[in-house]
This record gives structure tokens, sequence and C-alpha cells, in this order.
């Protein structure tokens, strides 16, 4: 294809999606992605994500003040007992408060953090009553998710410049795979992400309703995966021949990336994950259409858009 008239297919194709991409961010906010530059945690969408962060911030203070107190004794025992201003050292050899203090208090220490930490990872480990049940398994180098009380499943593919986007029409260009070029921003953008989203938006992605119980169903098909969302608190190893299981319960509507976290082959930094939070009313239309397959389950960008794919059984 000529370049003069590849770029002028790309810009016209470009100019007719940048108003729909513009209003997806707009109807739905990207709240959980990593921040060039920032550090610490994504914020909390959950009651689990925010026990973790808080975990960690209790632990942070602890082994900062265990840090300082043994640089003081450090600093005193260099500037007290060094040759020249100790030079007859004492003989004992024991000293029993101080040898039940140094086994006591670490072990009151460890009490006081278990008493926290434990009761975090049990409310993880107690997969409750769930209000939506998806399987999700882990395939090189792309997930699949089955909504399981509604009977359609779906894969879930990195969005790059030979991502199919139905909405682009028969003609649209198709790039290299795994390459940012300007083909892969343009569909970003028709999916309503941005620039910034490649190697976390995915074509398809999971939508959940806002403020209820998600038990998520996790497998891999042929080597060990990892399913993770930060900003939820939860991480589960996909291990062939063994269902594993966690649960989260979204607070805030948005759009949420994670990445698969165990190495999997040559594309393993290619197997991003999406989820979309949407209000009930919402994910009720994003189900009726999506089991009749005539909405694109990718975009929910816009809860209410009118792009078509089928991913329907």
């Amino acid at each position: 294809m000529p370049l003069t008239f590849r770029s002028g297919l790309l810009a016209g194709i470009a100019a007719s999606v940048a108003a729909r991409g513009a209003r997806a961010q707009e109807a739905l906010e990207v709240v959980g992605r990593p921040v060039n530059g920032e550090t610490g945690f994504q914020f909390g969408a959950t009651e689990l994500a925010r026990d973790l962060q808080n975990l960690d911030f209790m632990l942070l203070v602890i082994i900062s003040a265990i840090t300082l107190f043994v640089t003081v004794l450090l600093a005193i025992v260099v500037v007290r007992f060094n040759r020249r201003s100790n030079p007859d050292p004492a003989s004992f050899t024991h000293n029993t408060p101080l040898e039940v203090s140094w086994t006591v208090i670490p072990i009151l220490i460890l009490v006081f953090i278990g008493a926290y930490s434990l009761p975090v990872l049990f409310k993880q480990m107690e997969i409750p009553q769930g209000d939506i049940a998806i399987k999700v398994t882990g395939y090189q180098w792309y997930w699949g998710y089955e909504y399981v009380d509604e009977g359609f499943e779906f894969p879930s593919f990195l969005v790059d410049g030979s991502t199919k986007v139905e909405s682009l029409g028969d003609d649209q260009p198709m790039g290299q795979p795994q390459i940012l070029d300007d083909i892969a921003v343009m569909k970003l953008e028709a999916l309503g992400y941005t620039r910034d989203d490649f190697l976390l938006a995915t074509d398809t992605a999971v939508v959940v309703p806002v403020n209820k119980t998600v038990v998520m169903q996790v497998t891999g098909a042929d080597v060990i995966h990892s399913w993770t969302i930060p900003a939820f608190g939860v991480k589960q190893d996909a291990v062939p021949g063994r269902i594993a299981q966690l649960w989260f319960k979204p607070e805030r509507e948005g759009i949420y990336f994670g990445q698969c976290s165990e190495l999997c082959g040559k594309s393993h930094a290619y197997m991003p994950i999406t989820v979309k939070v949407v209000s009930e009313a919402a994910y009720a239309r994003w189900l009726e259409s999506a089991k009749a397959g005539d909405a694109q389950l990718s975009s929910l960008a816009a809860p209410s858009g009118d792009v078509k794919v089928a991913a329907a059984n």
C-alpha cells in the first residue's frame, strides 16, 4: 500500500472513531492502572485491597521502628565499646533479663502481626456466595472467560495493530502484533482506550456490576499463569488440571487493568487483563446483548455502545 494512501486511510479512520473513543473514556474512568513515575499502591477498589494496603502500612511502621532501633544500638556499640573508649571490656557472658527480653519481645511482635494478618488472609481465602460466577482459563498467551450461570464465553487478547475491531469495518488496516504503532493506537481509541493503555487493554473485557460479589474460578490450559487485578487486591495462579477460586466486590465503577503474573513463556508480557465495573442497569443491558451475540463484549467502555462482535454460545 503506498505510504500516502496508507496515511490517509489511517487518518480518516482515526477521525471517525475519535469521538466514540472520547465518549467511551468519559463513560468509564480508567481507575486501576500503573502510572509512570508514581510509587505506592493503586486505588483500592475493594475491601480486600484496602485491608492489604493497611496491613502493608502497619508492617512498614513496625519494620521501620525495628530497623531504627537496631541502627541506634549499633551506633552505641561503635561509640561506647570500641578499643579506645573501653580498653578493659567486661568479662560476663550472660544477662538473663536481656536474653528474656530479646526472646519475648519478637514473639509479641509476631503475635501482634498475626492478629492482624490472619483475618486478612482468611477473608481472602474463604470464598463467599457469589452473585456472579466467572471461569477464567489461562492460555499461551491470552485469557478465556466463561460466565458460568449465563452460558456464554469469549477469549480476551491484547489490543495491538493485529486486532480485528469490527466497528472499523472489513477494510481496516492490520498492523504488527505486540508493537505500538499508529494502527495500534487507532484500534485502542476505537475501543475506548488511549495509547497509554497499550500492553494493558484487551479486545474483550470481564464486565461486572458494581457492589456485587464476583467469584472467579481460575485454571490453566497449558502452563501456569496468574490472574491478578492489583486494585482489587486479588491474585491467583492458574494451574492446569486444578480449579482455584478468588473473589472480589468492586465498589467503584471504572476500568481496571492487570497482567499475567506468572512467567508463562515468550509472550508472557503480552497477556493483560481488563475488568470493567459498571452499574447494574448497564450490566443488564450488556448481558442481554452479549447472550444474544449482537454486542461487542470487548468495548463496554460506553455501556450503551452500538458496536458489533459476537462471542456467545
